[in-house]
């Protein structure tokens, strides 16, 4: 879903969205060291997304609020320089590889083996992005809600 207001340039993060990140992790590292570990991982996964691609910042940056949004136990961290998001055993469930980074003809949503996807002897674990639409988002809100339940 892109940002509804016009200071956005890519259909990612709005102003005001990035301001609320930065809030969200400055309040983090004042809850002590656990707090500060999230607060440096939710800020490297922003810095991550920002030395995107165009196309690619626009897919990581939807992909971060649809995860955030729909399974806030889960915490944003780097996982091979890509944005990712672990349960409280830090295991990542579920990471962001952006086209870029492996100039690839699309990125991917990757679900790691600490997901939920279990689905009889054979699942999908990763899944192409090209472009963000509705459909997708449901998709990604249906794929995160499963990994983490």
């Amino acid at each position: 879903m892109p940002a509804k207001n016009g200071t956005t340039e890519s259909n990612g993060f709005s102003s005001e969205e990035r301001a609320a990140m930065k809030e969200r992790a400055a309040e983090l590292r004042a809850e002590g060291k656990k707090g500060a570990k999230k607060a440096d991982g939710l800020q490297a996964v922003l810095d991550s997304i920002a030395k995107m691609t165009p196309d690619d910042r626009v897919l990581a940056e939807r992909v971060h609020v649809t995860v955030t949004a729909n399974a806030p136990e889960l915490s944003p961290r780097t996982w091979y320089g890509m944005p990712a998001y672990a349960n409280a055993e830090d295991k990542i469930l579920v990471a962001f590889k952006n086209s870029g980074k492996f100039n690839s003809r699309y990125s991917t949503l990757e679900f790691q083996d600490a997901a939920n996807l279990d689905d009889g002897d054979m699942w999908p674990v990763s899944y192409a992005l090209q472009k963000w639409s509705p459909i997708v988002e449901q998709k990604v809100i249906e794929l995160v809600k499963t990994a983490v339940s």
